[in-house]
């Protein structure tokens, strides 16, 4: 009797593929992995997620932000379950750097959407039609949220919201402070600060990290910068090596009777430097250069645009083959002051036509609206800022320098998120925005012919109780119990876990940013009907190791 041939043993070193429905469990344990690690961190009273670090030595993390604890699970051992955990991952992730908060939402309502999906699909529902009813509830969804949105009042309103966030009374207060101030685009450089405590600064008009090209040209040594008043500059990214060239240029200056000049310049040889110091008449042409910042590459084109709409000025380009020869005074801005140290320079009260700096900011703030991509997004915002005047300093202070850092990232996180408020409001928070969404759904599901679109709005509804149901649970109350008092109650109104009572979100100042969660909703949603058309799973033979630790470092 000739006996069965053994059963191979995959090789390792060959890509894997994996069919459905394995592909399916492996991803869906991975999900849940992700999902359940970060579970607990939602609401105003989170729990804690102890990380290992690599030094064993060392104590845990302590970590309440759901995209950082994501970030820290890497390369999980079955790979079918790596792929679904880094998937979710991540959305997380990209969610973060969108708008700076609401992963930990983002990933209870991912969780529940896709489980709930997948049963159904395993029960022969069809994953196209299902992810299409998705994608078409989205804007449904989004109209809803924008008919409760609120705007926000006052530094107060900013500072509880901000606390919501980083669960830091001092940083929450002072930043709230801040945006009130400064508004949605003002420019906002957060720094090390020298002490324990938090503190800020405020800068009139703008400035940019570029400071003077010789110490000499500093004539306050008490402020260790220069001021000059009445100021006209010359912008450019000229390289000027020889003082013959710039000759020309201080007569014209001096005939016609300009008192104070500010030159942005890519490089200055040492013997324009000279020459610039040589001609100073304190009180009669005050002179000083600076680097122009970002020069010779595109962001120091679009720092010489700006700096133009500000001033009325018209830059000496050199990648347009221009020179000093092509000088003329019209090719002057001016300002009521414009200033220089160490490491900055600044412009305050530019004289340029208000017209055409309010179409300038006008064409920003459309290609802000426009823009996806997230260093677009904050390169855009930053100019902006720039251009409407409002800047400030956050010097953050904290025990040690590992402190220090933690706060400057929730400063970070809780600026961006801010933002997202003055530009489009807030709606109700603790999972209350979400749930009052459901009946909407319930109308759509009742309204549905089609078995996988009835599927779909049944799949939502009872998605979008999850995260109130989470907050809830992790506050350790009856989370049916408290959604059926909350329901009774009506729209707008949700559970106070701190109070234990049921109450009117608003009045309660319990709000969240209502552009995080319209971003939830389109990321999660279109991500979750993503995941669930994945038949198969292609594991490769080799993973670059190295990739994943730089993804997650």
């Amino acid at each position: 009797m000739v006996g069965r041939a053994p059963i191979p043993k995959p090789d390792l070193r060959k890509p894997r593929v994996v069919f459905n429905p394995i592909a399916y469990r492996g991803f869906q344990r991975g999900v849940n992995l992700i999902a359940e690690a970060v579970r607990p961190t939602l609401g105003p009273l989170p729990r804690k997620v102890a990380v290992a670090r690599s030094a064993l030595s060392l104590p845990p993390e302590m970590l309440d932000n759901g995209a950082l604890i994501a970030r820290r699970i890497q390369e999980l051992p079955r790979r079918n379950e790596d792929m679904g955990a880094m998937f979710l991952r991540h959305v997380l992730w990209r969610l973060q750097d969108d708008v700076g908060d609401g992963t930990a939402t983002a990933a209870v309502l991912f969780q529940s959407l896709y489980n709930q999906s997948l049963r159904y699909i395993v029960a022969g529902g069809s994953p196209i039609a299902l992810r299409r009813a998705f994608e078409e509830a989205i804007p449904l969804i989004r109209s809803e949220l924008d008919a409760m949105t609120l705007q926000v009042q006052g530094a107060t309103q900013l500072a509880q919201l901000a606390e919501s966030i980083c669960h830091d009374h001092e940083l929450a207060t002072i930043l709230g402070e801040i945006h009130d101030i400064i508004g949605e685009y003002g420019q906002l450089d957060i720094r090390d600060g020298r002490r324990h405590e938090i503190d800020r600064e405020y800068v009139e008009g703008t400035y940019w990290n570029s400071g003077v090209l010789s110490p000499d040209m500093i004539t306050d040594h008490s402020t260790l910068r220069v001021d000059l008043q009445d100021a006209a500059i010359l912008i450019s990214d000229l390289a000027m090596k020889e003082p013959h060239e710039l000759v020309p240029v201080l007569e014209a200056v001096r005939r016609a009777g300009i008192r104070a000049l500010m030159i942005t310049v890519d490089e200055m040889s040492p013997s324009v430097r000279g020459l610039l110091l040589a001609n100073r008449r304190p009180g009669t042409l005050d002179l000083a250069a600076v680097r122009t910042p970002d020069s010779r590459r595109i962001e120091g084109r679009m720092v010489m645009e700006d700096m133009a709409a500000l001033t009325g000025g018209r830059p000496l380009i050199h990648d347009a083959g221009e020179t000093l020869n092509n000088f003329s005074l019209e090719r002057l801005g001016y300002a009521r002051l414009i200033w220089a140290d160490k490491t900055k320079f600044g412009i305050i009260g530019g004289k340029g036509d208000p017209r055409a700096l309010q179409a300038h900011v006008n064409n920003l703030k459309e290609a802000f609206a426009r823009a996806r991509d997230v260093d677009e997004r904050k390169r855009l915002r930053e100019r902006i800022g720039r251009l409407l005047g409002g800047s400030a300093v956050l010097w953050v202070g904290g025990l040690g320098p590992s402190h220090i850092e933690a706060r400057k990232s929730l400063a970070i996180y809780a600026s961006d998120t801010l933002r997202g408020i003055l530009r489009e409001g807030v709606v109700p928070g603790g999972g209350t925005a979400l749930l009052d969404c459901v009946p909407r759904l319930r109308a759509r599901f009742e309204q549905a012919s089609d078995a996988d679109e009835r599927a779909a709005y049944r799949i939502l509804a009872q998605a979008f109780e999850a995260p109130m149901r989470t907050i809830v649970t992790n506050a350790g109350y009856d989370a049916s119990e408290v959604l059926a008092e909350v329901k009774l109650a009506g729209r707008g109104h949700g559970f106070d876990v701190r109070s234990g009572r049921v109450v009117y979100m608003a009045e309660g100042g319990i709000l969240d940013s209502a552009a995080v969660q319209k971003a939830i909703v389109t990321d999660v949603i279109s991500a979750a009907g993503l995941a669930l058309t994945i038949e198969v799973l292609v594991q490769r033979k080799d993973p670059p190791v190295a990739h994943h630790k730089a993804a997650g470092s």
